[in-house]
């Protein structure tokens, strides 16, 4: 690591390989305060590493998510197993804030003020996760988990505008089209401090989303290509052109899905 500790990237390769969560939560929140104090620069890191492993604790264990159990949502350990899957969701994403700030080094400050917001708030979202699981007398690391967000994160490591396109755009906003009906099953089930956190979750997600759409266009736009038809032929090259639906077209509106780029996803379920 650089000896440079007012670095902007060096901090946020910090914050990327701290593996106890609670120690990455406080580290994500003074990072953030940092920046805004001004006091981080925007050295270049000299090598740039590619990291197929980020700071994550020693459980839950990652398989393959054709390996993880079904559970109902009917039992106390199917709906902690699901928030579970929640929290996990949160971490990773936590790490992918902390990547995209360290890994694309010539951006601009608005890039990486947003993507620092973004870890802030998915360090929220699984502190909040976390203590419900808790309070229901679990916890993170208590059931196992798959790692198909971060492996998606490593295969777009290369080129930031891949990056935009796949991993919010596409990963998580699913969570978009997903989280209404997920708070609907927890409301029958009772459990209405889940939901509440699910509503604060998908609010900020859309924001998140937004920001993927926003630094995807601005990249295509810089390189001279259309974004639209940037964003089909990624998802044909990468997803070989399949992905899961129904897309909730009004919520994705708001994260800045274009009509074109809506129905392209229509036409690829």
């Amino acid at each position: 690591m650089s000896s440079n500790p007012h670095s902007l990237y060096e901090a946020a390769l910090g914050c990327l390989m701290t593996q106890d969560p609670d120690e990455k939560i406080a580290l994500t929140n003074s990072v953030q305060q940092a920046w805004v104090d001004g006091q981080l620069d925007r050295l270049l890191s000299a090598n740039i590493q590619r990291i197929d492993i980020p700071g994550r604790p020693p459980q839950p264990a990652l398989v393959s998510p054709r390996k993880l159990p079904k559970r109902s949502l009917g039992s106390d350990i199917g709906r902690a197993a699901l928030i579970h899957a929640l929290a996990h969701i949160e971490f990773n994403a936590i790490n992918l804030g902390w990547d995209a700030v360290y890994r694309f080094q010539s951006m601009p400050d608005q890039f990486y003020s947003d993507w620092i917001k973004v870890a802030v708030e998915e360090a929220y979202h699984f502190s909040l996760l976390r203590d419900h699981l808790r309070q229901m007398g679990y916890d993170y690391g208590g059931f196992p988990a798959h790692n198909g967000l971060w492996e998606m994160a490593v295969k777009t490591d290369f080129d930031p505008m891949v990056r935009m396109a796949l991993v919010p755009r596409v990963l998580e906003a699913r969570g978009l089209d997903v989280t209404p009906g997920i708070m609907a099953r927890l409301a029958e089930c009772g459990d209405q401090a889940a939901v509440e956190i699910l509503k604060i979750i998908h609010r900020d997600e859309v924001g998140h989303v937004e920001i993927g759409s926003r630094w995807f266009r601005y990249l295509c736009e810089q390189r001279g290509l259309i974004p639209d038809d940037t964003f089909a032929a990624l998802i044909e090259q990468y997803m070989q052109g399949k992905l899961k639906g129904p897309f909730d077209l009004a919520v994705r509106r708001k994260a800045g899905f274009t009509e074109q780029e809506l129905a392209y996803l229509d036409g690829a379920i």
